[in-house]
């Protein structure tokens, strides 16, 4: 199954379990007691921040996608087919670290283009660096939108 399908059907979930608590705070108001309405409007809460949090997700995807395919278009989105794996699939840490190092002094050459952020976040990504590759990822974004805006 396509990652986006996966993504589709966990989202479908998400938005059920949602509005199930969603009604849930609902009954929790229309008991009339006091605790019931404040515990109500605290479990309201909870699907409004699931539902920000979702459209969140979402938007950053599709934004990633619309860098990743105008960076294939462009004929620059990074190949790391080459890369040695190891036995479950995961490029090999010695590959991937140096692979980060070469995208790394390709991006001390190009600060400012946005299309070496993004083969940054990759190799962050690669790395196994989670947390640094979204970071990365939100500069080639804002980077990326500041071209487009010129």
């Amino acid at each position: 199954m396509k990652a986006r399908n996966v993504a589709l059907v966990m989202t479908a979930a998400l938005v059920v379990y949602l509005v199930l608590l969603g009604a849930r705070g609902v009954e929790l108001i229309a008991t009339g007691t006091g605790v019931g309405i404040a515990l109500g409007v605290g479990v309201l809460v909870l699907p409004l921040l699931g539902l920000w949090m979702v459209v969140a997700t979402w938007r950053s995807g599709t934004r990633i996608q619309h860098l990743a395919r105008r960076l294939d278009a462009e004929g620059g989105l990074p190949d790391v087919d080459d890369l040695p794996r190891r036995p479950s699939g995961r490029v090999d840490r010695a590959a991937a670290d140096a692979w980060f190092e070469e995208r790394r002094a390709e991006l001390e050459q190009h600060p400012e283009d946005w299309r070496y952020w993004y083969r940054l976040a990759h190799a962050y990504d690669l790395a196994g660096d989670r947390r640094r590759a979204r970071a990365t990822m939100r500069k080639a974004l804002d980077l990326e939108a500041a071209e487009a805006a010129h």
